[in-house]
């Protein structure tokens, strides 16, 4: 029987492609062959060409094996690793000795020989090295040939397939991105490691208008579906999001070799950076004695202090002089600037270079407008990239505003993808506070989400599981004072106790006068 190939180069239609459950992965020809001593059977084997109850319980175990690592240790250990050498056999030598797994070296060679005949026909050597891995990696065996061994052998399958994986996709990201600094959401859109992907139609289904019968094949053209859409699907896309996305693009930016300032490192921990701001010099110096490793500023509680409105572009000079006085500190801080204070991306980076000559370690660049409007994709992504050229060691918070003025929520994954694309350093979407929507959007990030503390919402420990890795208190702790510190007068002018515990006059004296070296842009040494 003669069967269609259909193509689809549409971002959309590949979205619709993905998530079709009648549309499976088109498994290479050659059946499974004999357990654990062929690529035949790997394939048949692994997650990654497997649907259904198979490819739930495959994914478990890739997932359970990831969970062991966190992905700041993974990049780590990849910038420890250095430079030189064959990309692919320093991708899995990474991975492997992470990983636990033993002769990392020939592991990584063996490898090596798989994938290169993963995707394609018969090998005798590939098949091999698929013999010699699972004699290494498969768990100890029963001492019977029961259904234990089988689950040990689908288990050496999916360690294998991790490996693999990783050797041709993110050593492709590693060699793709090796020459410059171009972001790596920007590498991923313009020159995906994986351009193209094919399923089969299980049964018969419509994709795009078109009838798919069952035995079709189904050829996704990823790379002209990111021309035509800002974010990349190169990690796949719900229900099929790469378990190991997270790990792969912080292998690839250890690799890479591309360092992290102080405060940029303070991203890319295992437990969110959370973010208390602060409105004046005795705020912030207070709550660095406190321990936390970096203070933001709140637009709200500067405007106000100053009797002008927050969100309309009239505080710039407070701003300005606030990071002055900041910058006298030996902590780190990052600034909160509304829109940059004016909408010539030039101008925009003429503050943020002026905000980091003071000391500021980072930016919080928002495309909300005072009249409820967001700022033009395209402007936004300006100021961002005319930023990092200013600044290119000031961390920018790109904030979308979609959710906090309930405007074009479906859009924030795609306004999110330019502003990374354009080199943010990390996005912020105050209001976001569902757990399903966090997870979806941070299944397609490649910089750290931040997200607002919401009273009612997700803990920290939910948050840090939903992938968020920086979490702001906002206009919290300003507005808290605030009604601290009328509750407190209230109740001495009507004779009621004052249960409140203040700061004594020595204390905050000494914040007055706290002095230090501003660390802004300080890098680590690899």
């Amino acid at each position: 029987m003669t069967h269609t190939t259909h193509e689809y180069d549409r971002h959309e239609d590949v979205l619709a492609t993905l998530a079709d459950p009648a549309l499976i992965p088109d498994l290479p020809a050659g059946d499974g062959g004999p357990a654990g001593e062929s690529v035949a059977w790997l394939r048949a084997t692994v997650a990654r060409f497997s649907s259904g109850e198979p490819h739930r319980r495959r994914r478990a175990l890739a997932e359970a094996e990831l969970a062991r690592l966190e992905p700041a240790a993974l990049r780590q250990a990849a910038v420890t690793a250095g430079p030189g050498g064959d990309v692919r056999l320093r991708v899995v030598r990474t991975l492997a000795e992470a990983l636990g797994m033993p002769e990392a070296e020939a592991v990584a060679e063996a490898v090596a020989v798989v994938a290169g005949a993963y995707f394609a026909g018969a090998d005798p050597a590939a098949d091999a090295a698929v013999a010699w891995l699972v004699a290494r990696l498969a768990p100890a065996q029963a001492e019977r040939a029961d259904e234990a061994d089988e689950a040990g052998l689908e288990d050496a399958a999916n360690r294998i397939g991790l490996l693999v994986q990783a050797c041709a996709a993110t050593a492709a990201l590693v060699e793709a991105a090796a020459d410059g600094d171009v972001p790596l959401a920007r590498v991923l859109r313009e020159a995906s490691p994986v351009r193209t992907m094919r399923r089969v139609a299980a049964r018969p289904t419509r994709v795009a208008g078109r009838e798919v019968a069952e035995g079709d094949v189904v050829l996704l053209d990823l790379a002209a579906a990111h021309r035509s859409h800002p974010v990349p699907l190169s990690f796949g896309a719900p229900p099929r999001v790469c378990p190991g996305r997270a790990h792969a693009l912080a292998l690839a930016e250890g690799l890479l070799q591309r360092p992290l300032t102080d405060f940029a490192r303070l991203h890319h921990q295992a437990t969110p950076l959370l973010l208390p701001n602060a409105w004046d010099h005795a705020s912030a110096a207070a709550l660095a004695e406190q321990g936390f490793p970096a203070i933001g500023t709140t637009s709200l509680g500067v405007a106000a202090a100053a009797g002008l409105p927050d969100g309309a572009a009239a505080t710039a000079e407070a701003t300005v002089a606030l990071a002055r006085r900041l910058g006298r500190g030996s902590f780190l801080f990052s600034v909160d600037v509304e829109g940059g204070f004016s909408d010539d991306p030039e101008e925009v980076a003429g503050l943020a270079r002026q905000l980091y000559d003071v000391g500021a370690a980072g930016i919080n660049l928002e495309d909300g407008r005072p009249d409820g409007t967001l700022a033009p994709v395209e402007l936004h992504a300006a100021k961002i990239a005319a930023v990092k050229a200013a600044a290119p060691a000031l961390f920018v918070n790109a904030r979308t505003d979609t959710h906090w003025l309930g405007r074009q929520e479906e859009e924030t994954a795609a306004r999110l993808a330019v502003y990374e694309q354009a080199g943010a350093d990390g996005v912020f979407v105050p209001g976001l506070s569902a757990p399903d929507g966090i997870a979806a959007l941070t299944a397609t990030l490649v910089v750290p989400l931040n997200v607002l503390y919401a009273p009612t919402g997700p803990t920290l420990t939910e948050l840090a599981a939903l992938g968020v890795r920086r979490v702001s208190l906002g206009s919290l702790l300003y507005r808290s004072a605030l009604a601290a510190a009328v509750t407190t007068a209230t109740a001495v002018r009507d004779g009621r106790p004052t249960d409140l515990t203040a700061l004594s006059y020595a204390a905050v004296q000494a914040l007055g006068a706290a002095d230090g070296t501003p660390p802004r842009g300080t890098f680590l040494s690899r």
